[in-house]
């Protein structure tokens, strides 16, 4: 990340298509109930510094609060479990600072850091965590 960027940008977002690693979401080829459920355990308290503020399981959202430990930055965070079309289930994370100024990267970071953290918290093998395009 060049340092323009970090001063001037304050949102990320995951995208299959995205040319960064850190940035494509997930799709896993495990059951939606299972996935919603460690989303909402890790927004409601079990990252640090997360709050959920609100969710609706019907749309598969959860909105929370992400304040950075070192830094009193505030960023809003949209989490998204869906179904794509082949029935895995996909993950995909929006994350906006608050306020004016660049993130310096924080949300990307924090982004980065709940994937990884719902991997562990899905206990999910290699061959459950798919590749965008490819079959279980």
């Amino acid at each position: 990340m060049g340092i323009w960027r970090a001063l001037t940008h304050s949102a990320v977002s995951t995208t299959p298509a995205s040319e960064d690693p850190d940035l494509c979401g997930r799709t896993y080829a495990i059951p939606f109930g299972e996935v919603w459920d460690a989303v909402v355990r890790l927004t409601a308290g079990g990252l640090k510094g997360w709050k959920m503020v609100r969710w609706d399981d019907d749309v598969g959202l959860v909105e929370a609060e992400a304040q950075s430990p070192l830094l009193t930055m505030t960023a809003d965070v949209a989490v998204s479990v869906t179904l794509d079309g082949n029935a895995q289930t996909r993950v995909d994370v929006k994350a906006r600072k608050r306020g004016r100024g660049g993130d310096l990267g924080a949300n990307r970071r924090r982004v980065r850091r709940f994937v990884r953290a719902l991997d562990k918290q899905l206990n999910a093998s290699a061959e459950q965590i798919l590749r965008v395009g490819t079959a279980a």
